[in-house]
């Protein structure tokens, strides 16, 4: 499972989803969409140019990691009680000491969605640019990722999802530390 997190991953606000409207653009096709041609998914309406792109965006979020872990609500239980944990945690916590938490979780929260699979799209910064001059390290990357684990666990995840979370975070490792671009 590889993570996209560079500006292909983001999207048109306009075009998405919101809570109280339906996004414009199909997310499949590209195409405007078919209004008569819709779901529903965690209490957002999503339309879609064709049947064949509903039956696409279906079937990949029932597959999505995102959908195994729960969803909306799982992603936003597991952050919460994440930084419960890096907060206490002397390894990382000063790097959150003039951080704005409640903003921090949010953009965790959606950046996690889009990560695992969710409907929608990544809009933040990419890791490279949102960690830059932070003076990161194998330790602290690490840390993070065992506070993730460890929440997980709490949190009764099999071992089998967590295992895959910890494969997308992976893919994050290098920017997050700012470590040269590897040739694809």
């Amino acid at each position: 499972m590889t993570l996209l997190v560079n500006t292909s991953f983001a999207a048109d606000a306009a075009a998405v989803a919101s809570e109280s409207a339906t996004n414009t653009v199909c997310p499949i096709s590209g195409k405007a969409v078919d209004p008569a041609i819709t779901t529903e998914y965690e209490g957002r309406k999503w339309s879609f140019a064709q049947e064949a792109c509903k039956t696409k965006w279906v079937a990949a979020r029932e597959s999505s990691l995102y959908h195994k872990l729960g969803g909306w609500k799982a992603i936003d239980a597991a952050v919460d009680a994440f930084y419960v944990k890096v907060l206490a945690d002397k390894r990382v916590n000063h790097f959150f000491e003039d951080i704005s938490m409640p903003k921090q979780h949010r953009k965790q929260k959606e950046f996690l969605s889009a990560a695992l699979g969710g409907p929608l799209p990544w809009t933040g910064k990419d890791m490279r640019k949102a960690h830059d001059g932070m003076g990161l390290t194998e330790e602290h990357f690490n840390a993070i990722a065992e506070n993730l684990i460890a929440t997980l666990k709490d949190l009764k995840v099999s071992q089998e999802l967590i295992d895959q979370v910890i494969a997308v975070v992976a893919t994050t490792k290098d920017d997050v530390l700012g470590r040269p671009k590897k040739a694809s």
